[in-house]
């Protein structure tokens, strides 16, 4: 079995043996009391790659967002929230909804619509937040964050960001060798945008494979979030190992990194290339989520796949498309791996028909 279901980007792997050792996996005690002594400086390393002043670690996103808007919920905020977020952002945003922000969705990628809606529902003490993800792997784009920016900062706003896609992967000084550029910073560093009114909250589990994640952004408000998540005081913390985990990630990363981005880099262009060789296309530029719309039925197609040795993800339906398929390369991908999901791909889409309405759907969604 090929397998193109994992998102580990970057092809890291902890085992146990790689990690440095723990006398246990928690001190039993909530980090709001005191966090694991390995905590603070791989903190300060996230922060520092990031661009940011300061960072705390939680266990998932899904407990930071939680917390992050069950604190704001409370504080006079109009949330404004794109359409292509990631549903765990989502869940955050409709918490501080339910604790008394109003919530506006706008469409993705938007911010002339961002605009227009933060006219419209400005209120007096009300501050605007904009929440959406760094990048968009369903598009192959890097969210508009300076016109998000530009919408939010003369009401002074705040544009909340999931970089979990982009932390590992993009990075500072993108080149036609390296299109992902250097670091694995995330999208505030492919950017180049300082971030004193941006937070970042980013899982660790893609592009670094350890399973915890990241509340990054200015020093104030990160140390406010740690003397008041409720998460941090009645949740597990990240175990050691975990801990350990991301240590290991971000020697890697600071070792082999860029390695790694170019080889995962090349393998991309190579399944892209090889689609076109045999009149197909895909989704997502250069990101290693590369997306197939299927007209017939993708559930079939999906298990045809797998009776071929190779392993995708079968998507959410899309309006006039009986399903996707996206195939998740990593740069532990051999270049044969890729060549073999091409070939099984084409023998089983054979109609010229069905390539050619993939290639001219690629087109329309890239113009």
């Amino acid at each position: 079995m090929v397998d193109f279901t994992s998102a580990l980007y970057l092809g890291l792997a902890h085992p146990s043996h790689a990690l440095r050792p723990w006398a246990s996996l928690t001190t039993g005690r909530p980090a709001a009391l005191a966090a694991a002594r390995s905590e603070g400086p791989v903190a300060r390393k996230l922060a520092d790659l990031q661009g940011c002043e300061r960072a705390v670690l939680g266990a998932s996103t899904l407990h930071l967002f939680w917390d992050l808007f069950g604190l704001l919920g409370r504080r006079g905020v109009s949330i404004y929230l794109d359409s292509g977020v990631y549903p765990i952002a989502r869940w955050g945003a409709e918490r501080g909804a339910g604790r008394g922000a109003s919530l506006h969705p706008f469409a993705h990628h938007d911010p002339g619509t961002l605009r227009r809606l933060v006219r419209r529902h400005e209120r007096p003490g009300f501050r605007p937040v904009v929440v959406a993800d760094g990048f968009c792997p369903g598009c192959g784009r890097t969210a508009p964050v300076e016109e998000y920016l530009e919408a939010l900062r003369p009401l002074g706003g705040r544009l909340i960001l999931d970089d979990t896609q982009a932390l590992g992967i993009l990075g500072v000084k993108p080149s036609s060798v390296m299109p992902y550029g250097r670091g694995g910073g995330g999208t505030l560093r492919r950017l180049g945008i300082p971030a004193p009114d941006v937070l970042l909250i980013s899982s660790l589990a893609k592009g670094f494979g350890a399973p915890l994640a990241v509340l990054a952004g200015d020093a104030a408000t990160v140390r406010e979030f740690e003397a008041n998540s409720m998460t941090r005081m009645h949740c597990s913390p990240p175990s050691t190992a975990a801990i350990h985990a991301a240590e290991r990630a971000l020697a890697r990363n600071e070792w082999c990194g860029d390695f790694l981005r170019r080889r995962l880099a090349c393998l991309v262009r190579r399944f892209r290339a090889g689609l076109g060789n045999v009149g197909m296309a895909s989704r997502g530029g250069c990101f290693p989520v590369q997306t197939l719309n299927i007209r017939r039925d993708a559930r079939r197609l999906h298990a045809s796949l797998l009776r071929q040795g190779i392993g995708a993800v079968l998507r959410q339906l899309e309006a006039g498309w009986s399903g996707r398929i996206s195939f998740l390369i990593t740069a532990r991908h051999t270049p044969d791996d890729i060549d073999a999901a091409v070939e099984v791909l084409a023998r089983l889409l054979g109609s010229g028909a069905e390539r050619r309405t993939m290639r001219e759907t690629t087109h329309e969604a890239r113009t």
